[in-house]
């Protein structure tokens, strides 16, 4: 039999619910998934909100593509706008923080190489 995982991305926790972050879902798949070489995310914002922290990673380069809504990132000293379907690439050692406009922001994340080597960034992106 041919080795494969299947997971309802919505049966996965709320990574955000646990650590009491309302406004914000964070599904973190990985470990559902069984995946060996990358991690997979999906995140959702509600409308006109900034995560709490911002991140960055020693060696894990990330991609994040825009469901639904839009919104913005900042990524290192630049602020990009987001809408749905854009897709923008993060290397690893860059910081980055979403914020969602007012329809709110919906977006899959994806790293690899897998890596545990995340910084949090409390208070990074500050206006």
């Amino acid at each position: 039999m041919t080795d494969y995982t299947v997971k309802n991305l919505m049966d996965v926790d709320n990574a955000a619910e646990q650590f009491g972050i309302e406004g914000m879902e964070a599904r973190f798949a990985r470990k559902p998934l069984e995946l060996g070489n990358f991690g997979l995310s999906y995140q959702k914002l509600g409308p006109n909100f900034r995560q709490p922290f911002g991140h960055r990673h020693g060696t894990q380069e990330e991609a994040y593509v825009v469901l639904a809504g839009g919104g913005r990132v900042k990524v290192e000293n630049d602020v990009v706008d987001l809408k749905q379907w854009d897709t923008i690439r993060v290397p690893g050692s860059a910081a980055r923080q979403f914020e969602s406009g007012p329809d709110g922001l919906e977006f899959i994340a994806i790293g690899a190489p897998q890596a545990d080597d995340t910084e949090m960034l409390e208070g990074w992106w500050s206006d």
